[in-house]
């Protein structure tokens, strides 16, 4: 064990710097916390400030705070003070790696199948039954008194002419009616839900790192077909190719039409797919090109059984206001 950890008033519990929703995990299914919160000097933590020493960020000391632990770091260059929980850190990891190496592929369904195929590690429900020293430790940590945090942080953002909205340095579509407006995020760690008028419009999931971007051709479709000029040179263009068909379906559409009708020819067959679904305009672009036929939207339309076009708003009979009802209905109030 390291210096530190002698140092530290046993068998008080240290843990490392985790998300909120990862410690408030561990601390509410314990019931208990722990004295201290000790991590290293990452940035999640901590920040510089003066002359390169660095102090903890405000909201990773209020989060701290406000379930009675005290923070503290290592020192600087001596990560052997966290040598324990970096040696089961870096076990684990091999462990999870030897794991998925039997397991042939590293593909799951969700977050969540992952994280149940973890919970089924034998080694994982053998650390859940050390319950005698979890209960000597236990002893001496105090019982969790408040309520939870808030898991996400909010932000306001501007849709912006693409149709865009910029969080935590990414970029996200979001559907074309909103753009103008300014809209309420919901930033969790996996996801961002979006609100306007306090109502959910939508939920993303969220990128990491930074300067990432998801754009679904679902949110942008419909206005970008009025305009399909900027198709050629829109900025997240490869985003609207979901499958390689699509691609193929481009390609041989350019080819046969090098110019903004042939963009606007395969937009319309996005169209097609945002508003019939995507896997049956797919299976229709495959008959098509194995045909060595140049796909278009009415040709897919009829593989489909679709009768009407979609892209085109419905016809609307012009309102004539009847302004002689107007002035009775005044007269008859005595406001003439």
């Amino acid at each position: 064990m390291s210096g530190n950890r002698r140092q530290t008033p046993a068998p008080v519990r240290i843990l490392q710097f985790l998300t909120v929703t990862d410690i408030q995990s561990a601390v509410f299914q314990l019931g208990h916390h722990p004295t201290w919160h000790q991590t290293d000097h990452s940035t999640a933590a901590t920040h510089e400030i003066g002359d390169g020493d660095r102090d903890f960020n405000r909201d990773y000391a209020s989060m701290l705070a406000h379930f009675g632990m005290t923070p503290r770091t290592i020192g600087v260059g001596k990560k052997e003070q966290n040598g324990d929980v970096e040696a089961s850190n870096g076990a684990l990891k091999r462990r999870i790696t030897q794991r998925l190496f039997v397991r042939g592929n590293r593909e799951f369904e969700s977050i969540e199948a992952y994280e149940q195929w973890l919970a089924d590690d034998p080694v994982m429900r053998a650390n859940l039954g050390r319950r005698a020293r979890l209960a000597i430790e236990l002893s001496v940590m105090p019982a969790v008194r408040v309520e939870r945090l808030p898991e996400f942080k909010e932000c306001d953002a501007r849709v912006a002419s693409g149709s865009t909205i910029r969080i935590e340095y990414n970029t996200y579509s979001v559907p074309s009616r909103m753009i103008g407006q300014v809209v309420r995020v919901h930033v969790y760690e996996r996801r961002l839900e979006v609100y306007i008028a306090q109502k959910k419009q939508l939920e993303i999931v969220r990128l990491a790192g930074r300067n990432g971007h998801a754009i679904n051709y679902r949110h942008v479709i419909w206005s970008l077909v009025q305009k399909p000029g900027a198709f050629a040179r829109h900025r997240y263009r490869e985003d609207f190719f979901p499958t390689l068909e699509f691609r193929r379906t481009y390609d041989a559409i350019i080819a046969d039409s090098p110019s903004t009708a042939g963009d606007l020819a395969y937009l319309r067959i996005l169209v097609l797919a945002a508003a019939t679904g995507e896997a049956e305009v797919q299976s229709a672009l495959e008959l098509l090109l194995e045909a060595r036929r140049v796909p278009d939207a009415e040709a897919v339309k009829q593989l489909l059984g679709v009768q009407r076009e979609i892209a085109s708003p419905p016809a609307l009979d012009v309102l004539v206001a009847d302004l002689e009802s107007y002035d009775a209905l005044l007269s008859a109030g005595g406001l003439s």
